[in-house]
């Protein structure tokens, strides 16, 4: 539908004192643009909008102004929140220790039709939704539209904690449309009107606005798995908040510390102990809203969630919509940040060091989520296009390798100083070839015997040492007689596997020896990842060590 606007602002002006309702005409500001109006005691009152805040006058706030507020707002609820009949507005007491008014926060509420196009397909599909976003960033506008639109064909219940949905008073705002609103007596209570709106009501959607406690969140999926449609919002900005929210992260299944195997734990390449998800996920489509016009969607939240324990995340879908209107998608792939700060990231811990090698044979088969090494050149994902040496004229079509015991990230390292295409994948059938150990290749297992019977290609290293990686990786790819590689290159790449090891408990690291130019650089990149160094030695031979923390003098 069109586009449009209802705030019922003169509303809101009521009850504001008049010298205030001038100072803000005499602003000058579009009033779309409002957001709310600040009266603190013993403060100027401000004005705040999309883009900043206005002083409305140099007087400080009164007692007499706080009270004239108060009085035309009605009674405050335990969440020290109130509003206007029939309208949005939100008015928010902060109280001091003798449960004195001292504070209001005088929130617009607009109901903003036709603003639901951006996820109207997710939402009409019946997936369950939860709405991410901090605080302002129009959660509630959504989840208003949302509940008018599914109301059209659906019997809907909204769970209305705060008024905030459905407005203030008996008689809920027009803007939820044929959707019947359920109030809340006490904020703690919530999770048991969310049940009791299941068992008494017969809907097939429930909304729900602010999911912040334990209880609602288990009420949450009690009713996603007795088929109830869910929409629904919290706070956050992102997946990652979730997953390290206790109170929160069973919306998205949770996560708990599970202890492999030692054959599991070589087949991925990773340490004893990982995160894995605990549970299938409340809801499973994920938006975070990252500005009004502008959302991030995760259509598939527990796949979501095991690729970012693997440190591995899956590309994100974007909408945007423009000044015109238009609702534009694309795709994104976001940093691997969880992984890598809770150390779940693809890649082992082995020691470091080829053995002989069958011919580079079997075709190569592309995966989306398999994990191409970063930062050796301009290599990308799911591309098994020539890659072009540095300083050479040569191409090398990328080698999808499965390491079987075998350090992982070891072997990505020297792929990166090498700067050769290596594409680590999990896949059997993915790969051209195993790169395994000596003695695990004696023992025969069943990974070996199967890749065998399909012809990809085994390659035997002596140890698990960098030397043998570099070893079979310059056999495999000829590069006897290549130009030694950049120093530069090699220390950026030092310097990386220190902070890896960094991460990975060690108190100190020090680095070889380098120029003064290098050096600065490997500081900056220390500082990048939050972490500290400093020089140490004479020149030539003046090197950098990082710390965990600040060293002890």
């Amino acid at each position: 539908m069109e586009r449009r606007i209802t705030d019922d602002l003169e509303k809101l002006k009521a009850v504001l004192p008049d010298y205030l309702v001038e100072r803000l005409a005499a602003t000058g500001r579009d009033e779309n643009d409002l957001l709310e109006v600040i009266v603190d005691l013993g403060r100027v009152p401000t004005a705040r909008y999309v883009d900043g805040e206005v002083v409305l006058d140099e007087q400080e706030v009164t007692p007499e102004t706080i009270q004239y507020v108060a009085e035309r707002v009605g009674s405050f609820d335990e969440d020290n929140r109130g509003g206007i009949q029939r309208t949005l507005h939100r008015i928010s007491a902060i109280r001091n220790r003798r449960s004195d008014i001292v504070g209001l926060t005088c929130r617009v509420g607009r109901a903003v039709y036709g603003t639901i196009d951006i996820l109207e397909d997710i939402i009409e599909a019946g997936n369950n939704v939860l709405l991410l976003g901090p605080p302002g960033v129009g959660k509630t506008t959504l989840l208003r539209e949302a509940a008018r639109v599914l109301a059209e064909s659906r019997r809907v219940i909204i769970v209305d904690t705060s008024n905030e949905i459905g407005g203030d008073g008996d008689v809920p705002h027009p803007a939820v449309g044929r959707a019947r609103r359920m109030q809340v007596a006490r904020p703690l209570f919530q999770h048991e009107v969310m049940i009791e709106a299941v068992e008494n009501h017969n809907p097939e959607a429930i909304v729900i606005d602010e999911i912040g406690r334990e209880l609602e969140a288990q009420a949450a999926r009690t009713i996603a798995e007795r088929g109830v449609q869910l929409i629904g919002t919290a706070h956050g900005n992102s997946l990652d908040n979730l997953l390290l929210n206790p109170t929160l992260s069973d919306l998205v299944g949770g996560i708990e510390s599970v202890t492999l195997s030692d054959e599991e734990a070589r087949r991925r390449g990773t340490q004893k102990t990982v995160l894995e998800r605990r549970a299938p996920p409340t809801f499973n489509v994920l938006v975070e809203i990252q500005t009004r016009n502008r959302l991030a969607v995760l259509d598939d939240v527990a796949a979501a969630v095991d690729a970012k324990l693997r440190g591995r995340p899956l590309p994100v879908e974007i909408r945007t919509r423009t000044e015109s209107g238009e609702i534009q998608i694309e795709s994104a792939r976001p940093d691997p940040t969880f992984g890598e700060r809770n150390g779940t990231r693809r890649g082992g811990s082995g020691a470091r060091d080829t053995g002989r090698r069958n011919e580079f044979s079997g075709p190569a088969r592309e995966r989306e989520q398999d994990y191409v090494l970063d930062n050796f050149g301009g290599g990308s994902a799911n591309r098994a296009e020539p890659f072009n040496l540095p300083g050479g004229n040569r191409s090398l079509p990328p080698l999808h390798v499965y390491p079987y015991g075998v350090a992982r990230n070891r072997l990505q390292q020297v792929a990166r100083q090498l700067h050769v295409p290596v594409v680590i994948v999990d896949d059997l059938e993915a790969a051209q070839a195993i790169v395994t150990l000596k003695n695990y290749y004696r023992r025969r297992p069943r990974m070996i015997v199967d890749a065998e019977r399909m012809g990809i290609s085994i390659y035997v290293l002596r140890a698990n040492t960098v030397t043998q990686m570099e070893d079979f990786l310059v056999d495999v790819f000829q590069l006897h007689g290549d130009e030694p590689q950049d120093p530069f290159g090699r220390a950026m790449g030092e310097v990386e596997d220190a902070i890896r090891r960094i991460r990975s408990g060690a108190r100190s690291v020090d680095l070889s020896p380098q120029a003064a130019h290098i050096r600065r650089k490997q500081h900056e990149m220390v500082r990048a990842a939050h972490l500290i160094s400093h020089s140490y030695g004479n020149e030539p031979n003046r090197r950098v060590r990082i710390f965990r923390d600040e060293p002890v003098r």
